[in-house]
């Protein structure tokens, strides 16, 4: 299942695990990513919460938390390699791995059609 926040982030839920990233729309409106601060694994982040920051070219944005978790993983190739989040940003370029405090937080989520009429796509 994939989830979308008004944030511009996606999730995508296997059992209590989410991995997290920026939407298609977010990379497009940052443009060219440059730098992404990742969270540190372990940390525990509420809903809203900000869990990182990614920098372009032109601007630098909030990566929030989409749900209330534990970090278990980041994408170190991100790290290296922030670019991802522009040539594949819902696939290689997720950012962080996230273990479900609260799944009922996922009902205020949008699908992927209510995202798009969301984000004017």
């Amino acid at each position: 299942m994939i989830k979308y926040t008004e944030d511009h982030e996606w999730l995508s839920i296997e059992g209590d695990i989410a991995t997290v990233g920026i939407t298609l729309h977010a990379q497009d409106a940052l443009g060219d990513v440059v730098f992404v601060d990742l969270p540190e694994v372990g940390a525990s982040l509420g809903q809203k919460d900000v869990a990182g920051v990614v920098e372009s070219v032109k601007a630098a944005a909030d990566v929030y938390m989409p749900v209330s978790g534990e970090v278990l993983e980041v994408n170190e190739a991100l790290r290296a390699d922030p670019s991802l989040a522009n040539s594949d940003p819902q696939g290689a370029g997720w950012f962080f791995k996230v273990k479900l405090a609260d799944a009922t937080q996922l009902a205020s989520l949008m699908d992927e059609a209510a995202y798009k009429g969301f984000a004017g796509d």
